[in-house]
């Protein structure tokens, strides 16, 4: 295959309210080596990351539930999801990112964390790639009740759930998040439990 050969002509933000929305015109040679122009938009929020908190010896998992407005706007009839614990870098790098927000969002205090891997999850109009994590958790870890910042707006519930019900939620259609589905099937797949 020939290698992709991408030019960028022009770009413009169409919006820089919450996040960006810019319009790129690009141009870039197809295999049989002609080139060809085409414009796309693409969402620019920043990368983040997300982890799955785990107890290995009562085998559950915290998560948490929390209103998302673009869920509500496309069918989902409470807006609520039930997710992983996520957050934007900022100016952070992925695991110092990832400690705050687990603090922040599910109240535990933990050093040490596991990156798993790492995936764009919406590659044809966002930019953002997510790194993923998982760590172990005890209660004694636990310094506050959570829920996030109320500066930032959130409102988050924490749950601890056994895995086998977490993970049948997956089934079930309780839990639809992309990022909360891949991190339990990791569990599932590395024989955590």
């Amino acid at each position: 295959m020939t290698p992709l050969t991408i030019k960028i002509t022009k770009k413009e933000v169409l919006s820089d309210d919450w996040y960006t929305l810019n319009k790129v015109t690009f141009e870039y040679r197809r295999k049989d080596g002609t080139w060809e122009t085409q414009s796309r938009e693409a969402y620019d929020r920043g990368n983040g990351a997300t982890i799955l908190l785990y107890n290995k010896e009562l085998k559950k998992v915290i998560l948490t539930r929390q209103f998302r407005l673009p869920t509500y706007i496309n069918g989902n009839k409470e807006g609520y999801l039930i997710e992983a614990c996520a957050g934007l870098l900022d100016e952070n790098n992925a695991e110092d990112c990832i400690r705050k927000e687990t603090q922040e969002e599910t109240g535990y205090q933990i050093n040490k964390v596991q990156k798993v891997f790492e995936a764009y999850m919406s590659p044809g109009s966002v930019t953002e790639i997510l790194y993923f994590f998982i760590a172990e958790y005890t209660h004694d870890m636990q310094v506050s009740a959570g829920g996030g910042l109320a500066v930032e707006q959130e409102n988050i519930e924490v749950l601890e759930l056994a895995f086998d019900k977490a993970y049948d939620m997956i089934q079930s259609g309780e839990i639809q998040d992309g990022k909360t589905i891949m991190l339990l099937q990791y569990l599932k797949l590395q024989k955590i439990f």
